[in-house]
């Protein structure tokens, strides 16, 4: 894990390391354990479901931070929200708290299409407040408070590089195309581009193995383990040690688990390696419903 540094300095704490996850911890250093599990993201036009999901986040076995997740996925739209806070120990040294959100719609072939996300993160120095815009794809307006500082050496984002990318929240769910069972290596092997309001960089998944779960509320059953890597393309400095750590972690491991209803797969379990011991999120809770399609329901009623 990356030392925390004064938010000049902090590139890869505050920003790819707290940005990336849906709980949004605003202490950088509780980020920075549990910031890369980022998806691919579409979901089919006739297939609706409900996830209500608890995280916990713990380093070497302790608890550091905790969050909730609700995504929603209808017939022609998706919302997905997630708040996180400080907790154990780490409150002794830092506090804060911060939540995320996005929303959109289901295109054509059921591919999710991001329109608007937003995160706001509160600790005891700082307030950070981050929107994006989006169609099609394409990043139209977006606005970071507090900016990044300028630096020589950052690489800069340029128009091109917010083009054909995902939010950091819709990024977090999978679809799984075709008629095998979503939680299947086909649920790995991809490659994803994420602009987060400061970083272009893409999220490279891969195949890893089958493992069981058990939340202690929810689902029990398969996940699919898929190996993740960070690739930097814009925003960032290149000699910052968070960057160069990021790059050249390999044992980072993300653990996907159905949401009933759908094809989407998100994330059960994270993992990364720290020089302070291991640091998890992982779900202790995990509940997840079909919903009838909108029509059916219109007809029960």
């Amino acid at each position: 894990m990356v030392p925390h540094r004064p938010a000049s300095q902090a590139e890869g704490s505050s920003t790819v390391l707290a940005r990336l996850i849906p709980l949004r911890c605003s202490l950088a250093a509780a980020c920075a354990l549990v910031s890369l599990a980022s998806f691919a993201a579409a979901a089919g036009a006739a297939a609706q479901g409900r996830l209500d999901a608890r995280y916990v986040v713990t380093l070497a076995g302790v608890p550091i931070g905790k969050g909730t997740w609700v995504i929603d996925i209808a017939d022609e739209q998706y919302t997905a929200v997630a708040n996180g806070t400080t907790a154990g120990l780490l409150r002794v040294f830092a506090s804060g708290q911060g939540g995320t959100a996005a929303r959109g719609y289901v295109g054509n072939g059921g591919t999710l299409i991001p329109s608007v996300y937003a995160s706001s993160i509160m600790s005891d120095k700082k307030t950070e407040e981050l929107r994006i815009t989006l169609a099609s794809g394409n990043v139209k307006e977006f606005s970071v408070n507090p900016p990044s500082d300028p630096h020589p050496d950052r690489i800069p984002v340029t128009e091109a590089h917010r083009r054909g990318v995902i939010d950091p929240m819709t990024s977090t769910l999978a679809r799984v195309p075709g008629t095998v069972d979503p939680v299947s290596p086909e649920a790995c092997n991809r490659t994803v581009p994420v602009f987060d309001g400061r970083l272009r960089y893409d999220l490279k998944l891969a195949h890893k193995r089958m493992e069981r779960v058990k939340a202690d509320k929810g689902y029990e059953g398969p996940v699919v383990v898929c190996a993740l890597y960070f690739a930097p393309i814009a925003g960032y400095i290149p000699d910052r040690p968070a960057i160069k750590y990021l790059i050249a972690q390999r044992d980072m491991e993300v653990w996907l688990a159905p949401i009933a209803g759908t094809r989407v797969v998100v994330p059960f379990r994270f993992s990364v390696p720290t020089p302070l011991g291991l640091g998890v999120l992982e779900a202790t809770q995990f509940i997840s419903l079909a919903q009838p399609p909108r029509a059916a329901s219109a007809k029960v009623q």
